[in-house]
């Protein structure tokens, strides 16, 4: 039934003027309206809506992420921009913070937005 549906994805934040300047300035995503409720901005065909809320815990885990065709270009790029790439120990990353598999057909890179949320790039090697 939702196969055909357009998805609708949701990030929380306690301060909407500062998300909207990270998503739409820092990653270059579209903005598209500002309501009482949320921001909301589009990446690709997909919208987001940033909510705003009064308080929350960040999960620790990736709640949003996109495909890249060049992960190592786009870290690049979005470390220029001064957004910084999560180290985690229990992973070996470059020195860029991209973590591949060891077939190297997966690249992950993580990073968080102004609210703590957990994002990643990735780049996946078809076969």
């Amino acid at each position: 039934m939702l196969a055909q549906a357009e998805l609708l994805a949701f990030i929380p934040t306690v301060d909407a003027d500062r998300a909207r300047r990270f998503y739409v300035d820092s990653l270059g995503l579209a903005f598209v309206t500002d309501d009482p409720f949320a921001i909301t901005v589009r990446s690709g065909q997909t919208d987001i809506r940033i909510v705003r809320i009064g308080a929350f815990n960040p999960s620790p885990h990736t709640i949003l992420g996109w495909e890249v065709k060049d992960i190592e270009a786009t870290v690049r790029q979005f470390t220029l921009a001064g957004i910084t790439f999560e180290r985690y120990p229990f992973l070996e990353q470059d020195a860029n913070g991209i973590w591949s598999d060891s077939e190297r057909l997966a690249k992950v890179a993580w990073f968080k937005d102004p609210d703590g949320n957990v994002l990643s790039l990735s780049q996946h090697v078809e076969q």
